[in-house]
Order: C-alpha cells, then structure tokens, then sequence
C-alpha cells in the first residue's frame, strides 16, 4: 500500500471519527435514546462539522507518523487537532438559532469522544500490530536481567521486547522508590546490590548495564557483581545514544575491561587546544603507534593546517595515514618515513614543513626487552632520538615541542624508565638554553590496549584456553585509555609555558591478577577452567609504579586531572655531555648503559642485578655480583 492510499485511510478514520463523536454526543445526552427532534441539527452540524475537522487534522501533521509507532509526540497532535475542531462546535453552538436548541453539553462530550476514538485507533493499531509482530516472541530468547530502571532501560526493554534473542526477566534499580513496581509489564526486582541474589533465584546468566547517566563508578560496580556471580555482561551505547532513542538490540555488545575499570570522562578546555592547533602545522614523531596514532586522531578535529607523521615503521605509517584519507580526507597529511636519531633527515622535513607543534611520541616502550641485550639501542632511540627532534624543532622555530613521557621515569628501575628520565632532563636544558621554542613533558602510565599492553597478551591467552601468566600476584599498574591520555597530553600541551612536567592523574592503580581474574569472568569462564600462573618479576620490572619521585612536589593546574611536578632542575652542560655519549663509536655493554645513566640519573636504582650495585666515594657503580667492597 502507498503512502498516499495510506494517508487517505487514515483521514476517512479521523472523518469518520468525528462523525461518531457527534453523533454519540447526542446519544450520550439521550441516554442511549435517538432524539427524533434533533435529526436535523445534527445533520447540519456534520456538515459544519466534517470539513474543517479534515482540513485541521491535514495542518496538524496527523499523516506524517505512522501508527505502528505512534507514541507521545502523535497524541500532542491528535490532542492539538481535536482542540481546534471543537472550536467549530463551540462556534455553531453559539450561531445555530433554530429550535431546538443545541444542547450545551455537546461542548464538552464532543472533544472528549473525539480524543478517546482517535487517539484510542492509533494505539489499539499499534498494539494489535505489534503483537501480530512480535507476540510470538514472548518467552522466548535468553533470560536476561537489566541494570537501570530508567529512561535507558526503558528504551532497552522496549527493543528487547521486539527480539527473538533476549526474553527480560526483571530489572534492578537503586531508586528504592522503583522496588515492587513494573516498567512497560516487568517487575523491578530490587537493588543493584542485590543482582547476585536476583541472577540466582531467577536462573539468569546474562545481564545487562542500561545505566547511560550514571557515574562510571557505580557502572564498574554492577559489572564487577554480575562477573562474580558468573554472569556474562553487556552494555549499550553511550549517554546521547540512548537519550536519543538510537538504542537498538544491534548496539547491544560485550562489556570488557575498560568497562570494568572505566573511568570518568575527561574533558578537555577546547578553546586553548584549538587556540594552540588551529591553522598550525603539527610533527608528531612515532605516529604510527599506540599513543602517536591517537594523537593524531585527536588533533585532527582542531583543524590544523596539515599533520606531518613522522614514523620508522613502513606498515604503521601506512595505517595511520589510510585513516585520514578515510576519516579527514579534507586535512592535508604528510606521511614520511624516518629515525629520530637521522638529524639530516629530521633537519630536511623541518625545514620542508615548518612544523610549529611537535609531540614526540617515538619511543622503546618494553621494559624486559629493554633490560637486557638492546639497552645502548633503548637509550640512543629514547635519548639521543630526543635529542635530535628537540635540536631540529629549537633549530628550527617550532613553537612546541612536548615529550611523550612515562610514569616509569620517576625513580626508575629499569633502562627504559631512565632513559625516559633522561630525556625529560635533556628537554628541561633545552628549555633554559636561549631560543623561541617551548618544552613540556607529560607523564602517564600503562593505556589499555597500546601496543605492549597486557590486555592484548590476556586476551590471546584466553582465546587459546590459558593459562594467563602474570608475573606476581602483587603487581599493580595504572591505567588509562588511549583516547583518555591523547586528549590529556593535548590539555597539558595548551597549559604549558615552558619546562613542566604534566603529571596525568591516573586514578587508583589495579593489581594485575585482578585484571587477568575480572578479564577470564568476562570472557565466560571460571579460574577452574582457565588458570592463572605466576612467572616471577621480569628483568627490570618492579610491583609498584608511581608517578612522582619521592622527592618531588606537584601543584595543581585549571584541570583537575593534571598536576604540574616540581623536579629537580637540569644544567645546560648536560645537553653537550649526552651528545658526546650517545654518539661515541662502537656500542655498549647493558653494564656499560646502567652505569652511565647512573651518572646523570641518581635515582635511578637499577632491578638487575641489583645486588652488584654499590656506592664508592658518592658516586654510583657497578661491581660484580659476590665481589669484595
């Protein structure tokens, strides 16, 4: 049937509506009597009547919904039609001279009838079409319970009704005012505290969170109460989606890790990040990685006058680059390939593309492989590579440079984290040398899901059966997104004036066989049908990262989610030092590399082989392991 065959129905039903409120008007007023005498009046009236009742119900809008899904908006405009047609009542009441006279409680029956019809066709069409839809799917589909007893569970329960997947049993609220009563026919059962008990009784396996509004705490919580109780958890879209009435069963996915240890979000002060991007020229060194990518990304929506990424790796420069020619073909990109060690090759895109923002993000990140046998190859990528974009960006005239740091700096005990320490300093005596260009540096943890990351290596080992390897069942990490740490080195790049170090706050940390116990709940299963094994600390690798040294103070900054660190100051001097260092002939032994970041890293306590090390006359050395002082 055509829309147009469609409308017409549907404005004979509103004709013939009126119609039969003005006739019941009268029947009502008789008592279920025909009133002979009135015969007349009422056909004169239909034909007052009827014309403008369909020419009121054609400017209402009246055939533009449809009634399978006709809801609120549709009764405000039957409501607004009926309201203006009885005008046309109330007006032939007051010119119609004839005898008898019309009977004045016409004025109120009619609209009243009129309501009850139209409106009442619409919602019994669309009840008897959506049990002729999805009636057959009551009782059927996988017991789930629903978390949220609002709007979102609402528009949750109306979609999972129409589903041949899902069959709700209850749903949970903490509002104690919800307890006992129903949403759309299904029982609240009770508080989210409750859930275990709920999934129990109701032999319920599947759960899920409609919670859109609620802080991310309160989200983690009932997550964390349905994995223990061995239920498999799903989630639905964000806050404007389901506001929106854009949920779908489609949207429907598995929660995961970042839901169980999700975070507030984070909002960054657009206005100073646009300020500092708009219409620049932006470099961002390794922008084929984990965080080098999603800075990118995020960057891109300042408009900036063109991106320039800088990245050694072919396949990774590729990727990032086909993501703007798929997302923002509209923004210039330059991808070239390069080292930052390469100072000819740096000095060469420096001064092809002007670059007025730099973020350095190229870095070695693996601490074990790291530690031992790529040491020299870790200090002159974290170090010299430093060095060497820093040198061309001040050579240069960029604006910004700010350095891609890591919590594992601050009293580090391995050779990535000192020489990330290292390249903090040298990016501090590069902002007390004279030149134009200013330095930041910003410190985070572990970001779930970058490259490295343990989630990654956890969910491998649980897609093949287990066992997921921890090293230590006390070892703990901070964590963050990537989305969350791009969008907060780009706040603390906007509040930089030179030399801070952006401590990120990183929330509470989480202990690593927590992590791995919440990640196999999740997937399905039990720690009796995928084991946990503890392998022992690995080379360089401590129980407990931090984020300031202990010497260290912080002050606060406009953004509640950055501090500002106040480290010890570096010389000028250093600069010339490191360089003669990193790039003398030949290569060093791991011993040779912790003794020489010992040097200008006093705090930095090396992990291995720790008990070779000593002090001798205030300086720091190496003597081997079982040697006499």
């Amino acid at each position: 049937m055509t829309w147009l065959n469609r409308s017409i129905l549907v404005l004979l039903f509103d004709l013939l509506a009126a119609c039969a409120a003005w006739f019941g008007t009268y029947i009502l007023r008789f008592n279920f009597e025909w009133p002979v005498e009135y015969a007349a009046q009422i056909g004169l009236g239909m034909l007052v009547l009827l014309p403008v009742h369909g020419i009121v119900c054609r400017r209402a809008g009246l055939y533009r919904g449809m009634w399978v899904f006709a809801s609120l908006p549709d009764l405000a405009r039957v409501l607004r039609a009926v309201a203006i047609s009885s005008l046309s009542v109330w007006a032939f009441v007051a010119l119609y001279r004839a005898q008898p006279a019309v009977p004045r409680s016409t004025l109120l029956l009619y609209p009243i009838l009129l309501a009850v019809i139209m409106a009442g066709g619409r919602v019994a069409y669309r009840m008897w079409k959506e049990h002729r839809l999805y009636g057959g799917l009551i009782a059927k589909g996988r017991p789930v319970v629903i978390v949220g007893a609002g709007r979102g569970g609402a528009m949750l329960v109306r979609e999972l009704q129409r589903s041949a997947d899902w069959r709700v049993v209850g749903l949970v609220d903490d509002d104690e005012s919800k307890w006992g009563r129903e949403l759309l026919g299904l029982p609240v059962l009770g508080s989210v505290e409750e859930l275990p008990e709920i999934l129990a009784s109701e032999r319920v396996q599947h759960v899920i969170l409609a919670m859109p509004s609620a802080a991310t705490r309160v989200r983690r919580h009932a997550t964390d109460l349905a994995v223990r109780a061995g239920a498999k958890v799903f989630t639905v879209p964000g806050l404007e989606d389901v506001m929106g009435g854009r949920v779908a069963v489609a949207s429907i996915r598995r929660a995961d890790i970042e839901d169980l240890l999700g975070r507030e979000p984070v909002w960054i002060d657009t206005p100073h990040v646009e300020a500092m991007l708009h219409g620049k020229v932006v470099l961002v060194t390794g922008a084929g990685g984990s965080i080098g990518g999603e800075l990118c990304r995020q960057l891109s929506r300042f408009s900036p006058a063109r991106v320039v990424l800088f990245e050694q790796n072919e396949f990774a420069l590729y990727t990032i680059e086909q993501w703007f020619a798929q997302n923002c073909p509209e923004l210039a990109v330059v991808p070239l390939a390069g080292d930052v060690k390469d100072a000819t090759r740096l000095d060469e895109v420096f001064a092809a593309w002007r670059p007025q923002v730099v973020f350095h993000a190229a870095a070695y990140k693996h601490v074990p492989l790291m530690e031992v046998g790529n040491a020299w190859q870790a200090v002159r990528n974290n170090v010299l590579g430093t060095l060497r974009v820093a040198e061309a960006a001040q050579r240069h005239a960029a604006e910004r440079f700010v350095l891609i740091s890591t919590d594992k700096a601050v009293n580090p005990t391995n050779v990535m984290g000192a020489s990330k320490r290292l390249a903090e300093l040298l990016c501090q005596a590069m902002q007390d040398r004279s030149g134009s260009t200013q330095f930041e540096m910003v410190r985070f943890g572990n970001v779930l899901g970058s490259t490295g990351s343990v989630i990654p290596k956890f969910q491998e080992q649980i897609a093949r059966g287990g066992p997921v390897t921890v090293t230590h069942p006390e070892i703990n990490r901070y964590f963050m997104s990537i989305p969350e740490a791009a969008q907060l080195v780009l706040q603390a790049a906007s509040m930089g004036r030179g030399g801070e170090i952006f401590v990120l706050d990183m929330g509470q940390p989480v202990k690593i066989v927590d992590l791995a116990r919440n990640m196999i709940r999740l997937s399905g299963f039990s720690e009796d049908e995928i084991r946990i094994e503890f392998t022992g600390l690995r080379p360089g690798e401590k129980l407990y990262e931090e984020l300031l040294a202990d010497a260290e103070e912080t002050r606060e900054t406009p953004h509640p989610k950055l501090r500002i660190a106040r480290a010890r100051p570096a010389v000028v001097s250093l600069l010339a030092e490191l360089n003669a260092w990193l790039t003398q002939s030949g290569s060093l032994t791991d011993d040779e590399v912790r003794r020489g970041l010992l040097r200008w890293v006093p705090e930095y306590v090396p992990m291995y082989g720790r008990p070779a090390l000593r002090v001798v006359e205030g300086e720091r050395s190496f003597v081997r392991a079982g040697s006499k002082a």
